[in-house]
């Protein structure tokens, strides 16, 4: 597991295609480390998407 904050857009594309891969088969058949990984990964992915992809509220 070689965690590290998501900087670039480079490091969003790893973290994804990371995340795919963790998330393609049994999610219960995961061991712990790998759903540890998934988890830190998830945080830290939604964490760039909130700053770089932000999604703006429309009120009508």
């Amino acid at each position: 597991m070689n965690i590290k904050p998501i900087r670039t857009k480079d490091d969003y594309k790893a973290a994804m295609t990371r995340i795919s891969e963790l998330t393609s088969g049994d999610p219960d058949a995961l061991p712990n480390h790998e759903f540890d990984e998934l988890e830190v990964l998830t945080i830290l992915a939604e964490a760039y998407e909130n700053v770089h992809y932000k999604i703006e509220a429309q009120i009508q």
